[in-house]
Order: structure tokens, then sequence, then C-alpha cells
């Protein structure tokens, strides 16, 4: 890719760097405050890729004891929409639109969203982020379709 993200380019200086995930996290957190009430941690960024994870604790769980659906909401919808920023081009913003969300077991660990881009993705309009949470053995609990608009901006200006 010719161009990257501003979102991109700083995980790429911070990533191997002591603490370098930890602080690239609050940083995301301080620019979208909503995500730190899930207290994340970015793993993995990279055109097509992004892995986030949480720690399973009391202030995330539901009142059986398992990690709650929202907060799983939550951490796919960071995990597409950093790895949408790493994909698309500065040329275009995006926002999301939507999500389906499949519930698919019970969510009783640690967790860790892997969100991967569409085959076919759109230059602009709809671009659908597949998003996988795990469990701590692999089992998907959730499954989400985040639809994410891509559009030009209207002033001319893009994202850097």
């Amino acid at each position: 890719m010719a161009s990257q993200s501003r979102v991109l380019k700083l995980w790429q200086r911070l990533e191997n760097r002591p603490g370098g995930h930890w602080l690239f996290t609050r940083l995301v957190c301080w620019q979208a405050p909503y995500f730190a009430s899930i207290k994340p941690r970015v793993h993995v960024l990279e055109a097509g890729r992004c892995e986030v994870g949480i720690r399973k604790r009391r202030a995330v769980t539901n009142h059986i004891g398992s990690v709650h659906a929202i907060a799983m909401c939550n951490m796919a919808e960071l995990a597409g929409g950093l790895m949408t920023d790493a994909t698309v081009t500065p040329a275009y913003r995006w926002i999301p639109k939507g999500m389906t969300v499949e519930y698919r077991a019970i969510a009783k660990t640690d967790l860790v969203a892997r969100a991967y881009p569409p085959e076919a993705p759109a230059a602009e309009g709809d671009y659908v982020v597949g998003v996988d949470v795990h469990d701590r053995d692999d089992q998907v609990v959730l499954h989400a379709d985040i639809t994410m608009w891509l559009s030009q901006p209207k002033s001319g200006r893009t994202r850097k």
C-alpha cells in the first residue's frame, strides 16, 4: 500500500517497543473513550488483520458470570474499526453503519477478537468486516459482521 493511515503508522512505531501495545491501546481509547470500558489490548494490527484481547474480569461479566455480550460487541467493533483503518486507503473515510451478531457459545475466559476484511472490498459504499471472538480454547464465542460505510470526504480532505 502506497499510503498508510496515521493509526497504522503509530502502531508500527510502537509495536516493538517496551509497553508499546499498552501505549497504543491507551491512545486509541483516549481518542474513542467508550472502548476503554472493556480495557482492551491491541495485539496485532496490519492491513487486512487486527487482533484485540480483553481479560475476563468482573466489570465485563453478566449475572451468570460469563463475559457480557455487549463487551464482546465492543471489542468486535474496536478490532473491525482498527483493521478497516489500517486496510482502507486514507483517501476514504469510514464509519460503522451496522452490525449483525451471532452468539455461538458462552464466553467463560479471556477473549481475543480477530477482524478480517471482505474478499472484495468496495472502493466506496458498504464494506463488511468479519470479526470472530475466540475464547482461550480458540472456540468462536461470537461472530459479527460489521458494515462500514466508506466514502470520500466532501471537502476533499483525507485521513492522514
